[in-house]
């Protein structure tokens, strides 16, 4: 399996506001709006699971596998064309404020990872500072 980390975003909200709102997956429902209608559509979300339609893949559903309060929520793809594990990773930066992490691992074949790992890491970095704008 190969590993891929978007940046680390800084976030003006303490880590228990942040792993909070992001521990159940239904608070996200207000970022659909700042999501390209263009690369998404018709995005559903559960407390543990989040579905999404990315053209021409079709459905992608990430599932909440493991939480880490206040650190860390572990999610696993169903769906996905290729096995992908993801997890945010939040880490206190004094009392006020946060620093977060999006990292995936994938099992990518020789032949497709030339042609998916730059796709990959742009995502996780979309991933990463839609979730670092939101108001937690």
């Amino acid at each position: 399996m190969s590993q891929y980390e978007s940046s680390v975003k800084n976030i003006p909200f303490p880590q228990e506001r942040v792993y909070a709102k992001l521990e159940d997956l239904n608070n996200l429902e207000a970022l659909k709006d700042k999501l390209p209608e263009d690369k998404v559509k018709e995005l559903t979300f559960s407390r543990d699971e989040a579905t999404v339609n990315v053209p021409p893949i079709g459905n992608v559903t990430i599932r909440v596998v493991e939480r880490e309060e206040p650190k860390c929520i572990k999610f696993e793809g169903v769906g996905s064309p290729l096995p992908v594990n993801l997890w945010i990773q939040i880490i206190p930066d004094g009392p006020e404020a946060s620093k977060m992490r999006v990292v995936a691992k994938a099992e990518i074949n020789f032949m497709l990872r030339s042609m998916i790992e730059k796709p990959l890491k742009d995502g996780l970095e979309k991933i990463a500072e839609v979730l670092s704008l939101i108001q937690y």
